[in-house]
């Protein structure tokens, strides 16, 4: 017998002050079962750091076809994908063909900088891609404000979020690796 999701349910506050973007959003996120508590955690994150009221979580871990976090238009057509882990750069190719940006979170430690260092090269070649770097300490930290029922409050400024739940603050900023989207703000 196959396992299911987890169900965790979220209401979430932020105060995006670099995009200014001020918003409220309640939503249900499935982990999967493969899935930890940090890295269903980064998805979050990511959504944090490019809240629209159109912003979806994908299917994830279930389907190779669909990113974790992605934003369409009303054409269809894919504005935003965003992507957790180490892809496999024909993956991100593939995905740089598909949307106007991809986005990739990448974490894990040292696991995270091996992946960066052999696929540097390639990824730097590709159009309207971004890559961040969280580091081990901080996805640990994220990792522990993981609840079934998460009440967060997160601010961005300058780069950097502070993200409050249960009486505890962690501070995360994602390092730029690569940017080649021209268009990013």
């Amino acid at each position: 017998m196959a396992l299911k999701a987890t169900i965790f349910k979220l209401d979430l506050t932020i105060a995006d002050i670099d995009r200014n973007h001020y918003a409220s959003y309640s939503r249900m996120i499935a982990r999967h079962p493969s899935e930890n508590d940090a890295r269903m955690m980064v998805r979050l994150l990511a959504f944090m750091l490019y809240a629209d009221d159109e912003l979806a979580f994908g299917k994830g871990l279930s389907t190779d076809e669909e990113p974790d976090l992605w934003l369409k238009d009303l054409t269809g057509a894919v504005d935003l994908w965003i992507v957790v882990g180490q892809p496999d750069e024909r993956w991100l190719r593939k995905a740089s063909g598909r949307a106007e940006r991809v986005i990739v979170f990448s974490y894990g430690g040292r696991g995270a900088e091996m992946w960066w260092e052999q696929n540097r090269s390639t990824l730097e070649k590709l159009p309207r891609l971004t890559v961040f770097r969280l580091s081990l300490e901080s996805t640990q930290a994220l990792a522990s404000l993981a609840d079934r029922a998460m009440t967060l409050q997160c601010t961005i400024q300058d780069g950097e979020l502070m993200i409050a739940g249960e009486g505890e603050v962690v501070r995360i900023e994602p390092v730029v690796l690569l940017n080649t989207d021209k268009n990013s703000n």
